[in-house]
């Protein structure tokens, strides 16, 4: 598992929102909660991890943006998140 993380951790980008619009599209973004860890969030879902993602899910941590936010991001398009991505989906979370 340390494999998938250090993997994961060596993958993390900081990206504008115009270039996650194509994943965004095809409804493939997933927005993490600042509370979370991203390497920990995708290394559970990497890992199929079940219960804890849908402990997450259930709890609203992880989540699909909802319109209200593609919306507001798409009108600041230079808006950073960091980034990794766990096939099929890209884990976002937002810059600070």
């Amino acid at each position: 598992m340390s494999d998938l993380k250090t993997q994961l951790k060596e993958q993390i980008a900081e990206i504008d929102w115009k270039d996650l619009i194509p994943h965004a599209q095809r409804d493939a973004i997933i927005l993490v909660d600042d509370n979370l860890d991203l390497i920990e969030v995708g290394s559970a879902i990497a890992l199929n991890d079940t219960k804890t993602v849908e402990n997450w899910i259930s709890e609203q941590l992880i989540q699909k943006p909802n319109a209200e936010q593609l919306s507001h991001w798409n009108s600041q398009p230079t808006t950073q998140f960091t980034t990794i991505i766990v096939q099929p989906f890209v884990l976002i979370k937002s810059c600070h």
